[in-house]
């Protein structure tokens, strides 16, 4: 048997009584599934310590048996406190539980799924502050300066045509979906020239539109501003019929004609 290193167990707790009162609450725990061998000891206290048990318990492999004995004094008995599994350090244990927002990685925003931004999203600063990107805070008109050719305006005109019948334009699945347009987004980034009237770029990453152009009033689940409510998930339906008012009728009462050999003496 073993014990911590910095506390010795109360012998009347690790003696062979403890341990086999130790292995039969085990055992009554365990049911038909035998319990193995004894592992170790360990003091919790100056009055209690916890006995190990090998646990043969189906997808538990690795894990221990762990009992609890008490005693309140000499002169008593030692009692069962406690008896719980627990993984030993080859143990196969779930890994350790991860918040679903730091779950959520790029790319994973499906149709209809709603993904709010954090309140202190480092991403998203109040309109009065502005940007960092000159870009951003200046208007810019394309004068083709640098570059031999530019977009005519026919080229332009195809392109928007292109780019609002597309998976990011207005008509989309995840459009027709979302609680709000990017035009009203805070990572909506418009582009400039005669274009960013109904054009601009996803600054979102978790987005599958992210670095690409989307139309004003395409939209997803990971709107900057959108809020999920709370309340219960469970549908509620209307009242369809209210049998609280009623409508009565009268019926119609048939007199039956009087009798051709008149009344019954």
């Amino acid at each position: 048997m073993t014990a911590t290193p910095t506390q010795q167990p109360q012998p009347v707790l690790a003696d062979p009584a403890a341990v086999q009162l130790a292995r039969a609450a085990a055992q009554q725990e365990a049911g038909q599934e035998p319990v193995g061998d004894h592992v170790g000891v360990r003091a919790e206290d100056d009055a209690s310590v916890t006995h190990l048990f090998l646990a043969d318990h189906a997808g538990y492999r690795g894990w221990n048996w762990a009992v609890t004995l008490a005693f309140a004094g000499e002169g008593t008995a030692p009692s069962v406190s406690e008896v719980v599994l627990l993984p030993g350090d080859d143990a196969l244990v779930a890994p350790d539980w991860v918040p679903w927002h730091e779950r959520v990685r790029a790319g994973d925003l499906g149709v209809g799924d709603l993904l709010p931004a954090p309140a202190d999203d480092p991403r998203l600063v109040p309109g009065y502050a502005g940007s960092d990107d000159p870009a951003v805070e200046e208007v810019a008109l394309e004068i083709g300066l640098g570059r031999v050719r530019v977009l005519s305006r026919e080229g332009v005109l195809d392109a928007a045509h292109r780019w609002h019948g597309g998976d990011f334009g207005p008509r989309s699945d995840m459009a027709r979906s979302a609680p709000a347009r990017c035009g009203t987004c805070g990572f909506y980034l418009r582009v400039a020239g005669s274009l960013g009237a109904a054009f601009g770029v996803c600054g979102n990453e978790m987005t599958p539109a992210d670095g690409h152009v989307v139309h004003v009033e395409y939209g997803c689940g990971a709107h900057s501003e959108v809020a999920i409510e709370g309340g219960s998930a469970v549908p509620v339906a209307d009242v369809v019929y209210d049998d609280a008012q009623l409508d009565v009728e009268a019926n119609e009462v048939s007199v039956p004609a009087a009798s051709a050999a008149g009344p019954a003496e």
